[in-house]
């Protein structure tokens, strides 16, 4: 390690304390997307005392009010800003043994925060801006998990927030306007010999709300006067499932649609069934052209049973395309930590999963790698943190050398990667423009007086 690296492994150990205790308190106060309120207030009691001034999204009169915030950590010398990033939002899960009302952090987000709260702590420290330029973003961001998709949409018709997920919606709020690059380290289960991992990205999604209506009737006494909904998801979702061999591998497509289930007693025909689901791929396009097929699809199991079916498409995320000369330069941090027996960055790794960083990245580099800490199944119910010290303290450090490589020297090398990165839209409007190609509310099915059906998809 540099000397400077040393300091920094020092400052975060002063804080260590602050960041375990962040992580035991957060697993225990699960919130889910949009209502991290408590998470929030833990936080920002924790940053005011270290003397920040904080930008709140729940106290900004021009939108919504939605839980998040950031904070910028400026070193009083010109250069670049990089913004740090934490997720704030736990997952639906009640099956955990350690879930409380039904959610769990299996996920390890508030191992992110309290890693951000540890960020935060060190960079008042002795010493901690010596050397650096720019400014550092310390952002707490809510909802990267895309669930509760019929809640949010509740939020987007009250104009609550417009987009699903966080990142693009503080996108859309300007709470990236200024930052010119932005990092996040995310908890894993890597096993116990490898520290860091990482991909060159992965998909992005469309989400998707499905709601069948047929008819009521006696299920015993007067089947024939009722339209199964139930029925008609089942065969919508089946003509969904044998589309899959038309599927190409370059696309990268997943669709995993979950029912919701029905609202009436068993000797009733259900007249609703909702649906979510996303449809997940490496690229807009190949997502665009697979969501009309899976509709299709859907219309077609409501017309076979004399149903009808709403489909409300909204944007999920953008894939994530890593800038590799970033990404390196992580690793970089990442083996400058730990040694590179201990990190496993594979740049030809595609992730089938969808994050909102993917959104950050059509507009500047960004970069998410993985550090180990947790055992069991990400979003399962064996997932758990056995070593916070990894997961938690060594991303502090980490995410400080980058500060230290993007921001150090006169930010000779993050102004590098931001001259050399050309991002996929030249603004966050020209990129919003863009994803509102899948907006979509819609009856796909329309049963007309001379006995045609009609199906419209678009």
């Amino acid at each position: 390690m540099t000397p400077r690296q040393e300091l920094i492994v020092k400052n975060v150990d002063n804080v260590k304390q602050l960041i375990l205790d962040a992580e035991r308190w957060i697993w225990a106060h699960p919130e889910v997307g949009y209502t991290e309120w408590q998470t929030q207030g833990y936080l920002i009691e924790r940053f005011e005392a270290l003397g920040y001034t904080l930008t709140r999204a729940d106290q900004d009169p021009n939108f919504g009010k939605i839980p998040g915030f950031y904070t910028d950590a400026d070193t009083g010398v010109p250069g670049p800003c990089l913004c740090i990033m934490a997720e704030l939002d736990a997952l639906d899960i009640a099956n955990h043994p350690e879930s409380v009302n039904g959610m769990t952090h299996c996920c390890g987000h508030h191992g992110q925060v309290s890693a951000l709260l540890g960020i935060a702590a060190a960079l008042k420290e002795p010493g901690a801006m010596d050397g650096l330029c720019g400014k550092i973003r310390l952002m707490a961001v809510p909802a990267e998990e895309m669930i509760q998709l019929e809640y949010r949409e509740e939020l987007r018709k009250q104009g609550v927030i417009k987009y699903n997920g966080g990142k693009p919606e503080f996108m859309r709020r300007g709470y990236f306007d200024g930052v010119d690059m932005a990092i996040l380290v995310h908890g894993t289960n890597s096993g116990k010999d490898i520290d860091f991992t990482g991909t060159k990205g992965s998909n992005g999604c469309i989400a998707k709300v499905i709601t069948y209506r047929g008819k009521s009737s006696h299920a015993g006494g007067a089947p024939h006067l009722g339209i199964n909904a139930q029925y008609a998801a089942m065969l919508g979702l089946q003509a969904c499932n044998d589309l899959r061999e038309t599927l190409q591998e370059k696309d990268s497509i997943r669709f995993h649609p979950i029912m919701k289930g029905v609202n009436c007693a068993v000797n009733i025909i259900p007249d609703e069934m909702k649906i979510e689901s996303y449809v997940r791929g490496a690229t807009m396009e190949g997502m665009l052209r697979e969501n009309k097929k899976f509709n299709r699809a859907l219309a077609g199991g409501a017309a076979a049973m004399g149903a009808t079916v709403e489909v409300v498409d909204r944007p999920g995320y953008a894939p994530r395309y890593y800038y590799m000369p970033m990404l390196k330069e992580f690793e970089q941090a990442c083996i400058d930590l730990v040694g590179e027996k201990r990190v496993k960055i594979d740049t030809n790794a595609w992730q089938t999963g969808s994050s909102d960083v993917g959104d950050v990245t059509m507009i500047m580099p960004a970069v998410q790698v993985y550090a180990g800490g947790a055992r069991g199944t990400g979003h399962g119910t064996d997932y758990y943190v056995d070593d916070p010290e990894r997961l938690c303290v060594n991303a502090a450090k980490v995410q400080l050398f980058m500060v230290d490589r993007m921001l150090g020297n006169g930010a000779e090398t993050g102004k590098k990667i931001i001259e050399g990165y050309k991002p996929p839209y030249p603004s966050k409007e020209a990129y919003f423009e863009a994803i509102s190609e899948a907006d979509m509310e819609k009856q796909l099915v329309e049963y007309c007086e001379d006995g045609t059906i009609r199906i419209s998809l678009k």
